[in-house]
């Protein structure tokens, strides 16, 4: 390398047919079958029901639960047991970002994941069922960290938070979609499902590892064998083998504690940063309802609407308005220019519209009239999603990106979504009034929309586009890895 040439300068070159849109449509894909697992197993035709006996008269159970004769409690664990996974590997994947291609580890998740969905499909007993479910969870998690940090890198500027609302938009129509998939194809077994999952993801698994790997703003150089680091810079223009060695050598010594050291230090650069605990926070509140709508909307409504077919009618109105207003959000950013205070302000007055009209809907008593204030006020909380992740990615420097994303991931799911249906129904049980349950549960998001607005007036700095993160500072940071070479898989 020529001496003074940047570092920026030393990249490895695209693969001819690789294009941002390209990246985009592989990775929406992937997350669409993600969710289409979600769906599926919670279907009908896959998830199915126990047996039951009444006057002497037994009828055989169908699907996972009936062939497997799983208590309510039992089938709850199958269709959770992946959060297991999921959470405690989003933190270790978004780490050894910092010494292993971005790209291969999308691979490696990815194969885990066809792997294990394949054994969900041969599985003889709850146990085998349950650890297989953590183990789609465990390859789920490299994809979750990591994805949304590349579709931040090769969006075009005017279109960054548009794309990553198309991303999230997946979620939504994958689940709508497993519920139609599962239910088709129970009816040749409920293991098929799985199978056919499995075949799907595999050329996406193969991919990850065939396809030459990007390049992940903060990272490691794509294709190359080494980081470059100001070490790097520093042995090509000075030429001298032996440092390049030593620094190899000491490289190669860096211990586990080392690394949780630096997790650790990680951690507390995201902890301390005031713009991305307020978002997390925010987000809690928000998925806090979000969780227990999908849960228990459905009942919900058939119990103050008598909706005789609450499943489809419930569900289809948040399919459509998530998919819809998950654009939607990102669109409008971009429009009003993508910086974090603007993303704040939107995350925080399309929450407080959407909360009123969701409010407002549930003291309707006419079906009708809820359906369009709901429908109204779903519209606008799901616009949010492309803008909340905006902020996760753009508060922190490039290299805390997969962290950022998987810190969120744990949070909003631990003290989030998780808790809060079992709590929604604790409230349920003592006031056993679902419609006065509704409107306390929706009240939640006024908090998390203050929250938000509050995040508006915090001193910001986007650090994605911040010059200062060179490779001097990045060897001044507390990152021992880049004070040596570390290899690239």
């Amino acid at each position: 390398m020529a001496a003074g040439a940047p570092s920026s300068m030393i990249l490895s070159p695209q693969p001819s047919w690789f294009t941002p849109k390209r990246l985009l449509v592989i990775f929406c894909s992937i997350n669409l079958i993600n969710y289409i697992d979600r769906g599926a197993i919670a279907s009908n035709g896959v998830n199915g029901s126990r047996g039951t006996c009444e006057s002497g008269t037994c009828s055989s159970g169908s699907g996972i639960q009936g062939d497997f004769d799983l208590n309510n409690f039992e089938d709850g664990v199958i269709s959770s047991a992946f959060m297991v996974g999921l959470l405690v590997a989003s933190p270790i994947f978004a780490s050894l970002a910092k010494s292993v291609n971005p790209f291969r580890l999308i691979g490696v998740g990815l194969t885990v994941w066809t792997i294990a969905v394949a054994f969900c499909g041969v599985s003889f007993n709850f146990w085998s069922i349950a650890i297989s479910r953590m183990l789609v969870g465990v390859g789920e998690a490299s994809f979750v960290s990591l994805a949304a940090p590349f579709i931040d890198d090769n969006a075009p500027v005017s279109q960054r938070t548009a794309w990553l609302g198309a991303f999230y938009m997946c979620i939504p129509t994958g689940i709508a979609v497993g519920y139609i998939f599962g239910g088709l194809i129970g009816n040749f077994g409920w293991r098929w499902a799985f199978w056919v999952e499995a075949i799907f993801m595999l050329p996406f698994a193969i991919l990850g590892f065939v396809m030459r790997p990007l390049q992940l703003k903060g990272f490691n150089p794509a294709g190359s064998q080494k980081c470059l680091t100001p070490v790097d810079d520093a042995l090509e223009d000075q030429g001298n083998q032996l440092l390049r060695e030593t620094a190899s050598s000491k490289s190669s010594e860096l211990s586990w504690w080392t690394s949780f050291t630096v997790f650790g230090e990680d951690m507390k650069v995201l902890l301390l940063d005031k713009t991305y605990v307020v978002n997390v926070l925010g987000y809690i509140a928000y998925n806090f309802v979000i969780g227990a709508y999908s849960y228990w909307g459905p009942k919900a409504g058939y119990n103050i609407y008598h909706m005789s077919n609450a499943d489809y009618m419930f569900g289809g109105v948040t399919v459509v308005c998530g998919l819809f207003g998950s654009i939607a959000g990102g669109v409008v950013l971009d429009r009003m220019t993508s910086t974090i205070p603007n993303a704040f302000w939107l995350l925080s007055s399309a929450t407080f519209v959407g909360a009123i009209f969701c409010f407002v809907a549930f003291c309707f008593k006419n079906l009708y009239a809820f359906l369009v204030l709901f429908a109204i006020g779903e519209l606008l909380v799901f616009s949010t999603q492309a803008p909340v992740n905006f902020v996760n990615l753009h508060c922190v420097k490039p290299s805390l990106r997969p962290l950022s994303m998987a810190i969120s991931t744990v949070a909003i799911h631990v003290f989030g979504d998780v808790p809060s249906s079992p709590l929604v129904g604790l409230f349920q049980d003592q006031v056993n009034n679902w419609r006065v349950t509704a409107l306390v549960l929706t009240s939640v998001l006024f908090p998390a929309a203050v929250i938000w607005f509050i995040g508006s007036f915090l001193h910001s700095v986007d650090r994605y586009n911040e010059d200062s993160e060179s490779p001097q500072e990045n060897k001044s940071s507390s990152d021992p890895l880049l004070e040596g070479e570390t290899r690239i898989i």
